[in-house]
């Protein structure tokens, strides 16, 4: 029977084949299954790695393991795999912000653009991060980005949109999406926009008010995903880390 925040003998099973097997043929201190519980454990609670209970790893271990399936991409592989079967008739695309913790800031700072941007910005709340997010037809994650809690929502959203086929797809959003830019790229890709137009808009289009309450969906997505206190509130210092917390929160989600 699974502990407090643990994956299900089932949840396991359907995970369990996409970790990549150890190339050097030798048995792992740690299981596989043993060390992504404590992982999780550490996106549930919130806690620091040296506070996590003795039942699991030391935390050095587990934080190897974490950065291990953080840098050759086994977490995003498997959020990708879980979500490959998604039901992209309606696409749903809106953003939250993350209170960002005062330990989590203090990487290197370098252009806004590089590979070393943390998505740390600045806004009347304070320092925040923002997690772009597509969900489908049933609520379940397909794709994330993340920004600095400054950047509009707007400027994010096609980017976020190419990382999936959105052709023949609804894609349902507010006012914020309804630029002219963000509605041709959806023309453009065969697909058809759900976006109210802004109240002041000079030349307004129809809108199909039934299909945009399907919206609902996405908010009820960030519901889920910020009981993973981890992701609540941000604390990692590494963008790649925060996202990596992200999809293991998605995986639980999805398995769900």
């Amino acid at each position: 029977m699974a502990k407090r925040y643990e994956l299900s003998d089932s949840e396991w099973e359907k995970i369990e084949p996409l970790f990549a097997k150890s190339r050097t043929g030798r048995p792992q201190k740690w299981n596989n299954r043993t060390m992504f519980d404590a992982i999780l454990w550490i996106a549930r609670s919130g806690a620091r790695w040296e506070d996590m209970p003795n039942r699991y790893p030391p935390h050095q271990s587990v934080y190897s393991r974490f950065c291990k399936w953080r840098d050759n991409g086994t977490l995003e592989a498997i959020f990708h795999a879980l979500s490959a079967d998604a039901d992209l008739e309606n696409l749903s695309i809106d953003s939250t912000s993350v209170k960002v913790h005062t330990q989590s800031t203090g990487a290197k700072k370098r252009a806004i653009n590089s590979e070393y941007n943390q998505f740390i910005g600045t806004s009347k709340g304070g320092k925040n991060t923002k997690i772009h997010v597509i969900v489908d037809g049933l609520g379940n994650p397909v794709s994330f980005l993340l920004s600095g809690g400054q950047v509009h929502d707007s400027k994010m959203a096609i980017p976020l949109m190419e990382t999936i086929n959105i052709a023949g797809s609804h894609v349902i959003a507010d006012r914020a999406y309804g630029t002219r830019k963000i509605r041709t790229y959806i023309e453009k890709k065969k697909a058809n926009y759900v976006i109210p137009p802004k109240k002041n808009a000079k030349s307004p289009w129809n809108v199909d008010w039934f299909l945009y309450k399907e919206r609902h969906l996405v908010e009820c997505f960030f519901h889920k995903l910020k009981q993973f206190r981890h992701i609540s509130t941000r604390y990692d210092k590494l963008a790649v880390s925060f996202l990596s917390f992200v999809y293991i929160a998605a995986i639980t989600i999805l398995l769900k």
